[in-house]
C-alpha cells in the first residue's frame, strides 16, 4: 500500500466516525426534545444556542481550518433545527390575521429558529408580477389580486414543513381557508386597534388604510374581519406586550397541545 492509499483509507475512517457522531448527535437532540415536552420546558432557547456558538468559537481560536469548520457546523445546527421541526410540524403553519398583527415578524422568527421554508404571500405575489402590492390594487383591482393569493395557497398546499405569512384579507375567503386546512394548522395572530396603529401609522404599503391611517378606521375593520378570522383559525394568540420568543412559545404550546402531543 503506498502512501496516497493509505490516506484514502485514513480519510474513509474519518467519514465513519462522522457519520455515526452525527447519527449519535441527531438522536440526542430527539430526547432533548422530548425531555422538554416532558418537563414542560420551552422549546425555543436562544440563549443556549448562543452559549453554544460562543463556545464553539472559543475552541476554534486560532484553528486554521476554523472558517471550514464553523461553516460545517453552520450545516449542521440548521439540520438540527429541521429535526426539531419536522417533530413538532408535520404540517404548514399559516399565519392570518389583520395587518400589524405581528405576522411578518413571527413568521421570520420561526423559519430563523427551526429552519423551516417560509412563504411571505404579499411578497411571492408582488415578486411573482413584478409589481407592488399597491400597484396591483391599481391597477387591476382587488379581487385580481385576491385571486392571486387564492393560486397561491392553493400551490402552497401541496407541500409541507412551510410557514406561510398571509396577507390581511387572505382569510376572508372561505376558499383560501379551505385550502390552507388541506395540510395547515391556521394560526390567528391579533393585537388591539391602538396597537396595530402604532405598528403601521408610518407605512406607505397598506392599500386598505390609504387616506383611512386613524384607530377608528382599523378598529372598525378589524371588527368587521373578526368573525371570519377566529372562524378560520385553529389557534389565536393575541401579540400585544408581549416579547417575540413569548409570542412563539405560545404559538408552539397551543399546537402541540391541538395535536395531542
Amino acid at each position: 500500500m503506498n502512501d496516497l492509499e493509505m490516506y484514502r483509507e485514513q480519510l474513509a475512517l474519518c467519514d465513519d466516525k462522522i457519520i455515526d457522531a452525527l447519527v449519535e448527535r441527531n438522536s440526542i437532540i430527539e430526547k432533548i426534545m422530548a425531555y422538554k415536552e416532558t418537563y414542560g420546558m420551552p422549546i425555543l432557547q436562544p440563549a443556549q444556542e448562543a452559549k453554544q456558538q460562543k463556545q464553539l468559537d472559543e475552541k476554534l481560536r486560532g484553528n486554521k481550518y476554523q472558517e471550514e469548520i464553523q461553516d460545517v457546523f453552520g450545516r449542521i445546527l440548521r439540520n438540527s433545527k429541521r429535526i426539531q421541526a419536522r417533530k413538532l410540524f408535520s404540517y404548514n403553519i399559516v399565519l392570518i390575521g389583520f395587518m400589524g398583527a405581528g405576522k411578518s415578524t413571527i413568521s421570520d422568527y420561526l423559519s430563523t429558529m427551526f429552519d423551516m421554508r417560509l412563504v411571505e404571500m404579499d411578497q411571492e405575489i408582488s415578486e411573482r408580477q413584478e409589481m407592488s402590492i399597491p400597484d396591483i390594487f391599481a391597477t387591476y383591482g382587488e379581487e385580481y389580486f385576491r385571486n392571486l393569493e387564492t393560486e397561491l395557497l392553493k400551490e402552497l398546499q401541496t407541500g409541507s414543513n412551510c410557514i406561510i405569512s398571509c396577507g390581511g384579507g387572505v382569510a376572508l375567503r372561505e376558499e383560501n381557508v379551505v385550502e390552507m386546512k388541506k395540510n395547515g394548522r391556521v394560526v390567528l395572530l391579533t393585537a388591539s386597534p391602538e396597537t396595530i396603529y402604532e405598528r403601521v401609522k408610518d407605512s406607505n404599503d397598506r392599500p386598505l388604510l390609504k387616506g383611512n391611517n386613524n384607530v377608528e378606521f382599523i378598529a372598525d375593520l378589524m371588527e368587521k374581519r373578526r368573525e371570519k378570522y377566529e372562524a378560520a383559525a385553529d389557534v389565536v394568540i393575541q401579540t400585544d406586550d408581549k416579547s417575540i420568543v413569548q409570542i412563539c412559545e405560545e404559538l408552539i404550546t397551543k399546537l402541540t397541545e391541538l395535536d395531542g402531543k
